[in-house]
């Protein structure tokens, strides 16, 4: 699916209707010191099985992907959750 690159919509900080620069949202890499990293780390050592339930069911073959919306007035940044698409880009 084709998004479009310029979206007039509700800007919380403007309070009102404003054009809204899109972009496809990206995750940035994670910390390995992190506490949860770390723990989950310390938990594969040694003898024992899976940290987690192996999932049995099949998994999904899409993701949902996020837009971000960016206010072209204050430069407010949000992010808006798409709808489960194969492949998504900007127009």
């Amino acid at each position: 699916m084709k998004f479009p690159r310029t979206l007039n919509t509700y800007c919380p900080r403007c309070k009102t209707h404003t054009p809204h620069t899109v972009s496809l949202y990206k995750k940035g890499r994670e910390r390995s010191l992190a506490a949860g990293a770390r723990r989950h780390e310390w938990e594969k050592h040694g003898y024992g099985g899976q940290k987690y339930p192996e999932l049995k069911r099949p998994a999904k073959t899409t993701k949902k992907a996020t837009m971000k919306l960016t206010c072209k007035k204050c430069g407010y940044t949000s992010l808006r959750e798409g709808i489960r698409l194969k492949k998504a880009e900007l127009k």
